[in-house]
């Protein structure tokens, strides 16, 4: 008979993110996760409590690593404009078997669980508005240091690029094809150039 590995809390919320988040809530069978977590139901129930605590730690792994990975791109870009566009163009190069590459977790989840699922839909849409308001940062820094004009809706900019982000990793799932997505990616970075401020006129700005 064969033995269960022994239980690493880490290593179950990884495989149980990586299942729910392709199969979603309701989809996702006590039988699938004894299978991806090489867990029994009681080993299962005794770490997690239950199906929805178990999901709602998924969801929250999940939101974290969004997180980390867009602020990534913030620290290591040379401006927040550049940030904004370098995170689409990594979303654009990624192939539909990587994770990065699926439709959104927060976004199926609330599609999935707002009519049934309470306290899981207002998980994600928490998360959700917790994404935007780095995005909505980020635009504001580059309001501060000259890159778009002074009276940019910042918050009307972090809706449109987060809606922007939503659409392309929904065609990512789909399966466009990979020359497609990146071109798709570009367009998307094209709307946030046309919103720059010139270098020399920045500079000017920047010094009154």
């Amino acid at each position: 008979m064969k033995k269960s590995r022994p239980y690493n809390r880490e290593v179950a919320i990884d495989a149980a993110l990586n299942l729910f988040s392709e199969k979603g809530y309701h989809a996702t069978s006590l039988k699938d996760l004894e299978a991806a977590l090489n867990m029994k139901p009681g080993s299962i129930y005794a770490a997690f409590t239950n199906k929805e605590t178990l999901y709602r730690e998924t969801l929250k792994r999940y939101f974290e690593q969004s997180q980390k990975a867009l602020k990534a791109e913030f620290e290591t870009a040379k401006s927040p404009m550049d940030g904004l566009a370098n995170y689409l163009r990594q979303l654009g190069a990624c192939r539909p078997n990587d994770p990065h590459g699926r439709a959104c977790m927060l976004i199926k989840t609330i599609l999935d669980t707002s009519a049934t699922d309470e306290r899981i839909s207002a998980d994600a849409s928490t998360y959700l508005s917790e994404i935007l308001k780095d995005i909505i940062a980020a635009f504001d820094r580059a309001k501060a240091l000259g890159e778009i004009p002074h009276d940019a809706d910042t918050t009307r900019l972090g809706q449109r690029f987060q809606s922007n982000v939503t659409a392309l990793r929904i065609e990512l799932h789909r399966g466009i094809n990979e020359a497609a997505q990146a071109a798709l990616a570009e367009d998307m970075i094209a709307e946030l150039a046309q919103l720059r401020i010139p270098q020399d006129i920045s500079a000017n700005i920047t010094a009154d």
